[in-house]
């Protein structure tokens, strides 16, 4: 047990853009004595916010041991330590392991969460991921490579629910991706957008359907760091003329409001 003030935070850098920091992971960054950040998935700008004096370390080339051991000597010193996490630290952030190693040395910790890149690629392609009589439910989910997938969680196990799907770490089995959402429930015209360093500079939308995007992909050469959403939702030339919310309807009666009747009365 290590007996000491220091505190690590780990920090949602979110997607790219520094502005779409929260205003407390700023905080956090500008005044924790050590930030580590995942340098190959975050910008560096998103760390220019960390004060004079302190140290800042990139992680790509780090293990996990190496990364805990500069934050518990840092702890041990009594110092915060910013550990800086693309996007929202709760999806594929590989938290859990760091935590239960902070919790067996009885380091306090705190969790920011971020602004997912799901979110700020539903922004940039103006979408809404739960369209009604389209998709009421998102899956967030990853194709099966190195990282073995849990009975029932294959994409075409997936797929069968035709709902909206984010994609994360597969754009590089593409074309496996489209074979295993077309073999069960998706047809070859289902609209696909692919979102390639959301939040970033360089960022491009690429978008087709299940039949054409693949090949979009290849041509575009993206390899890391894109987004695969399958689904009406992102569909550019969706039904104007479609279901819409009740959330706001006028002849919706909810808790707060009574719906308008015909002559404008209620």
């Amino acid at each position: 047990m290590i007996d000491t003030q220091g505190k690590v935070y780990i920090v949602g850098g979110g997607p790219g853009d520094p502005e779409l920091l929260t205003l407390k992971a700023k905080r956090i960054i500008e005044s924790a004595d050590v930030v580590i950040f995942a340098d190959s998935l975050v910008p560096p700008q998103i760390v220019e916010f960390a004060k004079d004096g302190a140290q800042v370390i990139g992680s790509s080339e780090l293990n996990l041991d190496q990364i805990m051991e500069l934050e518990l000597n840092a702890v041990k010193e009594g110092k915060v330590v910013a550990r800086i996490q693309s996007g929202d630290p709760s999806i594929y952030g590989a938290i859990l392991e760091q935590m239960r190693i902070l919790d067996d040395a009885g380091v306090e910790f705190e969790i920011i969460p971020g602004v997912s890149a799901a979110f700020a690629a539903a922004a940039v392609l103006k979408s809404e991921f739960t369209v009604p009589e389209k998709s009421q439910t998102v899956i967030m989910t990853r194709m099966e490579g190195r990282v073995a997938m849990p009975e029932g969680e294959q994409l075409k196990d997936l797929a069968a629910h035709g709902c909206t799907m984010v994609i994360f770490l597969s754009i590089t089995r593409m074309t496996k991706v489209v074979r295993e959402l077309t073999s069960s429930g998706y047809t070859e015209d289902t609209p696909v957008a692919v979102v390639y360093r959301v939040g970033w500079s360089d960022e491009l939308i690429i978008r087709g359907t299940l039949k054409d995007i693949a090949a979009k992909v290849r041509a575009a050469k993206i390899t890391l760091q894109a987004l695969i959403i399958v689904g009406d939702a992102v569909d550019p030339g969706l039904d104007r003329g479609g279901a819409v919310s009740h959330l706001y309807s006028a002849d919706y009666t909810h808790r707060y409001r009574k719906a308008v009747s015909g002559n404008g009365k209620s």
